[in-house]
């Protein structure tokens, strides 16, 4: 399905939307430029699984984990990643199998180790400065 949205509130509402159809062990996978929106998206996430806690990018720590939602929520990013295999060194299995969200900004740094059912989120700039073009594809459970 093809989006667009023309603030960063409605990029979060998306989300938020999309929340509700995520399923335990669900992998949502991000691409896009630096500033596309993608932490916006997933503010939007956790808000929908009932998450209260202040999202940020985990830029520097490469994952943050929020608790008191509809199910937990992984936030991955992976920017910084050298290849997958530092994404296994992290114990990106045992996030799998924990039975939350893993929501994976720079997605594109760890194809390789992304399997079975994900959902594919793109977002890129539109026309204008707040316009963003968002294309979700793939499944929401594992």
């Amino acid at each position: 399905m093809d989006y667009i949205t023309n603030t960063p509130q409605e990029t979060e509402a998306l989300g938020e939307a999309l929340a509700a159809r995520l399923e335990p062990g669900a992998v949502v996978a991000f691409t896009g430029d630096l500033g596309a929106g993608k932490t916006a998206f997933v503010r939007g996430l956790a808000r929908g699984l009932g998450i209260r806690e202040r999202v940020t990018s985990p830029t520097f720590t490469i994952v943050n984990e929020y608790e008191g939602g509809r199910l937990p929520l992984f936030h991955f990013d992976m920017y910084r990643l050298g290849s997958s295999d530092e994404l296994f060194d992290i114990g990106w299995e045992d996030y799998l199998t924990r039975g939350g969200i893993c929501a994976v900004e720079w997605s594109e740094q760890i194809s390789d180790a992304l399997e079975g059912d994900v959902l594919r989120v793109d977002i890129r700039r539109g026309t204008h400065d707040g316009q963003r073009l968002i294309s979700i594809t793939g499944g929401c459970g594992r």
